[in-house]
């Protein structure tokens, strides 16, 4: 790992893998993950597994079924921050972290967390600021599907949906 910091913004910056870092603002100790590449619609950014399963969710996991909420491995995937016009998608049938529209050197990588987790640990006030921001967030089951259908969903949370 490489870190340098941003004098400018007091900025942590600390590369984790050839194509992603990790950006930590000083002040708020807030994290989220960058690229460090130019990505394209649809390539893998990357493979991911479970570190741990738990039978409950948490702020940290991903929910690949009813009992069934993972820990991501590689652990630095668990900083990329939900944003209601997200850029990738955690595939969880195929295990891969996938790029949804073209992502930037330096762009933050963003997720939709309802994509995966049915009813969250914990519901958070958004702040992603995108046109179609839906201003909370607390899981999929939440959610009508009128607006759900507008992403890009994880196998489970289309399988939730058809009940």
């Amino acid at each position: 790992m490489i870190a340098a910091e941003s004098k400018q913004n007091k900025t942590k910056i600390t590369k984790v893998t050839s194509f992603a870092a990790i950006n930590e603002c000083q002040l708020t100790k807030d994290k989220s993950l960058h690229s460090l590449i130019e990505i394209n619609p649809g390539e893998i950014i990357s493979e991911f597994g479970s570190k741990e399963v738990l039978d409950t969710p948490n702020y940290l996991t991903v929910q690949i079924s009813d009992s069934e909420h993972i820990m991501l491995a590689p652990e630095f995937l668990q900083y990329i921050n939900h944003s209601c016009s997200p850029n990738v998608f955690f595939d969880t049938t195929n295990m891969v972290v996938m790029a949804l529209q073209k992502i930037e050197i330096g762009e933050e990588f963003t997720f939709f967390y309802p994509s995966t987790e049915w009813s969250m640990d914990q519901g958070f006030d958004c702040l992603c600021q995108s046109e179609n921001c839906l201003e909370y967030i607390q899981g999929a089951a939440h959610l009508p599907p009128e607006i759900l259908r507008k992403y890009k969903l994880s196998q489970y949370i289309e399988q939730k949906l058809e009940n």
